[in-house]
């Protein structure tokens, strides 16, 4: 009769131990902050994307390469559509609150993450009335067509890009953090 040899089966019970300390850790909290640092990622590229208007006379062209004819209106500020990324409101916005991408990290860390079904969802909702309008495009009074800048869906194909990694970088973060490597 043959001898296969003698077995330390430790390595074995550590794994069971890791296995079971990763099936008891808390999933649901970890694909919360997955949505939120993916939150984070996507206001990092649609604020700087996002235009702002020049209130002077004259012609300009914008980030995105669109000509824009400026309308001259006496003591307002462009930027009300970039703040309103961190803005609570469009008066925010258009007051100065709201300051971009200084505040954006504090600001996807306090929305809330709602878990439908097996999905996580967050929403960043930029509250100024013409996002759209600037976002897809609109109609101008004379019947013309002002072409849509499409920064939000810019960030976002960008984002889609980046997410797998930033996702398995917080993976192998959670998987280290249990099996103590």
């Amino acid at each position: 009769m043959n001898r296969w040899g003698s077995c330390n089966f430790e390595q074995l019970l550590k794994l069971r131990d890791n296995i079971n300390k990763l099936q008891s850790a808390d999933m649901d909290a970890f694909c919360r902050e997955v949505s939120k640092e993916l939150a984070r990622k996507l206001l990092r590229l649609v604020i700087p994307r996002t235009p702002v208007g020049i209130y002077k006379n004259g012609t300009y062209t914008c980030a995105m390469g669109f000509t824009h004819h400026g309308h001259n209106v006496s003591g307002k500020n462009g930027g009300t559509l970039r703040r309103g990324w961190t803005a609570k409101s469009e008066q925010e916005a258009a007051g100065g609150g709201g300051n971009g991408l200084g505040r954006a990290s504090a600001y996807a860390n306090a929305l809330p993450v709602s878990k439908v079904g097996h999905d996580y969802i967050i929403e960043l909702i930029n509250p100024v009335s013409y996002a759209s309008y600037v976002e897809l495009g609109h109609r101008t009074p004379n019947g013309g067509w002002v072409p849509g800048h499409y920064f939000l869906k810019a960030s976002e194909n960008d984002l889609e890009k980046l997410a797998p990694a930033a996702i398995e970088r917080k993976l192998e973060k959670q998987l280290k953090s249990v099996f103590n490597v």
